[in-house]
């Protein structure tokens, strides 16, 4: 099992005159540490990712601190941009970090985030849009041209500089638990990177196994790399854990909640879901269910306690097929506590390899 750090902080949470130290750090120890990957968001003209506006600066801050972790955008909302504009960032970004990059790509599900690059017609079609994205972009970063017409009416073919160091571009498509994602991702020879948000165990192992039929039946070498997002706290103790991440998770998960509105209140076959207001729930309810969720996340979709308990999460994960555990870290715990329990974060990566099962615990 690989262990990386990923990172989408509701910005509410973070430290106003130090707003990137939690990031800068924490890459910094995992570089140090073994970890294989950092993951950065993208935001959704919203508190969840605001502070990485476009992964890819994010990314090349952290090339210039790191020596080793590849770099990875988790994710970039594709049909929202040029896949051009895309493998030139990542490309800089490439030759920055001497060839460390991956790029998550999303087909995107938040309408505000298509101000910047679309309109309905394009929401709509956004799947297609991005399927034909990660063509482009792949041809793209392979230095083939590509045939555009210019303002004057011109056929021109252009090419993108720099040209990276990496001939191919590791490419993760992110699922939210739609099993013809996890089909499609296989077919087309990308990684996965996903969640519990929706989705048990169970129900992921499925998918999973979709995923690798489909990358065997298009004939692609290996197996592919299946990233699984859980929210991270390791400590002593289960009940002190618990009541540490307690009242930061609610306050992220309610920071949330808006968010999801938007994404409910968009949904076209949902009867009169133009007219669901969540800010109308009552507090008692709202504090209710951030209760209900918290505790569903802290004993079955998260990694949350003990050593023991978060080795136990390891096998289940494992079990599934997943080859990586992607840490979510900056949920609000405050910051000094979080990097201290990196240590114990790093204890739990060292017993989940294979070698040590069995002895060191």
């Amino acid at each position: 099992m690989q262990f990386s750090l990923y990172y989408f902080a509701n910005q509410d949470a973070a430290d106003d005159r130090n707003k990137y130290r939690l990031i800068l750090e924490s890459a910094e120890w995992a570089d140090r540490n073994g970890f294989v990957r950092l993951w950065t968001p993208e935001r959704h003209f919203h508190s969840f990712g605001g502070l990485s506006p476009n992964p890819s600066i994010l990314c090349a801050a952290l090339a210039a601190r790191t020596r080793r972790v590849q770099l990875c955008a988790g994710s970039v909302v594709l049909p929202l941009h040029d896949p051009i504009r895309v493998a030139e960032e990542w490309a800089m970004v490439d030759n920055l970090s001497n060839g460390r990059v991956g790029i998550g790509v999303a087909c995107g599900w938040v309408p505000n985030d298509f101000v910047i690059g679309g309109s309905q017609e394009k929401f709509d079609r956004r799947k297609e849009v991005f399927t034909d994205g990660i063509t482009t972009l792949r041809r793209l970063w392979r230095g083939e041209g590509h045939r555009l017409v210019n303002p004057q009416g011109k056929e021109v073919e252009i090419h993108t500089l720099p040209r990276p160091v990496q001939r191919d571009v590791p490419i993760w498509i992110t699922v939210a638990g739609n099993p013809d994602t996890f089909r499609q991702a296989g077919q087309l020879g990308a990684h996965v990177l996903t969640h519990l948000l929706g989705q048990t165990l169970d129900g992921l192992a499925d998918k999973i196994q979709a995923y690798r039929d489909a990358w065997r039946a298009a004939g692609h070498a290996g197996e592919g790399t299946v990233t699984l997002m859980l929210h991270t706290f390791v400590g002593e103790r289960d009940d002190e854990v618990h009541d540490l991440v307690r009242g930061p998770m609610k306050r992220y998960l309610h920071g949330s909640l808006t968010l999801a509105a938007a994404h409910i209140c968009s949904v076209p076959f949902l009867q009169n879901a133009e007219n669901i207001d969540l800010s109308q729930a009552t507090p008692a309810f709202v504090d209710e269910v951030l209760d209900a969720s918290f505790e569903k996340y802290f004993h079955m979709s998260g990694m949350f306690g003990s050593l023991e308990k978060c080795l136990d999460m390891v096998d289940r994960v494992e079990a599934t097929g997943v080859d990586e555990v992607a840490c979510l870290i900056d949920y609000g715990v405050d910051a000094d506590a979080v990097l201290a329990a990196l240590e114990n974060l790093n204890v739990v990566r060292i017993l989940a390899n294979p070698k040590s099962k069995g002895t060191a615990r």
